[in-house]
């Protein structure tokens, strides 16, 4: 069980960290970077990779956890 809330812990974190990097880069679409550029340029930074990787791991946790 406590590697099951760790897990959820560790996918807490990097969900957190990978959409507060998302929304940090979204400060490019103001200074003239189109959706289609926004979007090509986060496809290749692996720190956004952290937000799915989050998610994948707490809803993996949920799953472990015992009712």
């Amino acid at each position: 069980m406590m590697f099951t809330i760790f897990l959820f812990l560790l996918g807490f974190g990097l969900a957190v960290a990978g959409g507060v990097v998302l929304i940090t880069y979204m400060n490019f679409i103001p200074a003239g970077l189109a959706w289609a550029d926004f979007f090509s340029y986060i496809v290749v930074r692996p720190e956004c990779y952290f937000l799915p990787i989050g998610f994948i791991l707490i809803i993996i946790a949920l799953y472990r956890y015992p009712n």
